[in-house]
């Protein structure tokens, strides 16, 4: 049985269109059944669509709060059998309880290497911190913002003449490579969190 995963959305699902191309191939041990996003015009439902997967829009502006947004969110997650869920760039802080109900279930992908360059905006801020290396992060998520234990990382140096453009896009570039890789190892059973760090089996 491969695992069911649902990825949610807010803009043009480059990540998602990723975790799309890793199940396409047989031997992957996951599945995306559901596809939810807040803003009905996102580029990645198309994505999603053309791949035969079920979306579902859920405006976050038709809730009195956070929390009740997450909770439409979450019956239609459980619908569809969702078994871990994967942030691809969905731009709505969760809920405190939603975080917790998802618990070890739950993964972001952030451009940055994590602890540094938490939010918004991390690329102008490595070249701002004259970083000599920036990279994208695969993390457990946490109530905290951009919190919570690593999965996988990956580097890419910053260059001298590097804008915030080209550095998004070499970024991006790991994104794409790490994100379905982790998603691989946690279907497989191989990641563990244990006081808050994950382990991974060989």
């Amino acid at each position: 049985m491969k695992l069911k995963v649902g990825v949610l959305i807010s803009g043009r699902g480059s990540n998602l269109q990723a975790l799309i191309d890793a199940c396409a191939a047989t031997d992957f041990p996951a599945e995306i059944t559901l596809v939810i996003s807040n803003k009905a015009d996102a580029y990645g439902l198309e994505r999603a669509r053309a791949a035969g997967i079920p979306t579902t829009i859920i405006n976050h502006k038709d809730f009195p709060d956070r929390e009740a947004f997450d909770r439409a969110m979450d019956s239609e997650l459980r619908a569809a059998g969702v078994q871990l869920i994967c942030l691809a760039g969905f731009m709505r802080l969760l809920s405190p309880w939603f975080a917790e109900e998802w618990r070890d279930r739950l993964i972001n992908i952030h451009p940055s290497l994590l602890p540094k360059f938490k939010g918004l905006n991390t690329h102008e801020a490595a070249i701002a911190a004259d970083e000599k290396t920036h990279g994208a992060t695969v993390h457990f998520v946490r109530p905290e913002l951009d919190d919570g234990p690593i999965i996988l990382q990956a580097s890419v140096p910053v260059l001298a003449d590097d804008t915030p453009e080209t550095l998004a896009a070499r970024v991006l570039e790991q994104e794409h490579i790490i994100y379905p890789r982790a998603v691989r190892l946690y279907a497989e059973g191989r990641v563990n969190v244990i006081d808050e760090k994950v382990f991974i089996a060989s």
